[in-house]
């Protein structure tokens, strides 16, 4: 069985290698729930993130890498049971020169701008904590936005604080910085979103094979170690394993 799986670059998640072999937490992931299923042959697909639901809907692949689970998504493809469950942060300028620490504190300083990749959910949390459309950014590719804070075309990045937490110890120096949110700071968010895998809603036979392995595997020693390497923890697996 081949298996056909897209993946964007954002570290820890998903990024390429100096080789162009595809690597990652989700990568590492999906090749150990997709060989345990019987699959004897994947193919990472490198993409975009707005291409990631329009690809797997049309069939041009499979199966995606983990995103946040929102119900306009879900209309539109298949989603796994919770992988992981990460809340939100910025990527800011080293010492945090408008000590950014949510959405809410952004919204509030009319001559900050945030970046945000297309398509992804920190764009409506952050219009929903009150950032207006002419403070935010879009980008397609994360290296852009992280080259746009350094440069000091937007004073943030909003991506997942262990993906900023991630990125700001591999850039190194005191160039950058991650800021996690403070918790009940961003507006009516209940919870940590979670993050799934996602399938062409046509395909439940695969979905169905990738459901029952997660369930057997999630949370267990060997997942947590392969999750450790990359940096994700029990505080972003067990929230998952709970719902």
């Amino acid at each position: 069985m081949k298996v056909t799986i897209a993946y964007i670059e954002e570290p820890p998640f998903g990024w390429t290698e100096a080789d162009r072999t595809a690597t990652g937490a989700d990568i590492d992931l999906a090749d150990a729930v997709l060989r345990a299923i019987g699959a004897t042959r994947i193919e990472h697909r490198l993409t975009t993130f707005s291409e990631l639901l329009p690809g797997v809907e049309a069939g041009r692949w499979d199966m995606n890498v983990p995103l946040f689970v929102t119900p306009e998504r879900a209309n539109l493809v298949a989603f796994s049971v919770p992988v992981w469950a990460i809340g939100d942060g910025f990527l800011v300028k080293a010492g945090n020169p408008k000590a950014l620490n949510s959405y809410v504190s952004l919204a509030k300083r009319h001559d900050a701008r945030l970046g945000i990749i297309a398509g992804q959910v920190q764009h409506d949390s952050a219009r929903a904590s009150g950032v207006s459309e002419d403070q935010i950014a879009i980008f397609e590719h994360q290296a852009d936005a992280i080259e746009a804070v350094r440069s000091g075309a937007i004073d943030a990045y909003a991506s997942t604080a262990l993906g900023n937490r991630i990125l700001a110890d591999r850039i190194g120096g005191p160039v950058l910085e991650a800021v996690e949110h403070k918790p009940g700071t961003n507006g009516k968010q209940q919870g940590l979103p979670l993050g799934a895998f996602s399938f062409n809603r046509r395909n439940s036979e695969l979905l169905n094979a990738v459901n029952g392995q997660l369930r057997s595997y999630l949370g267990s020693p060997d997942h947590r170690a392969r999750m450790a390497r990359f940096g994700l923890t029990h505080n972003e697996i067990d929230p998952a394993l709970a719902r």
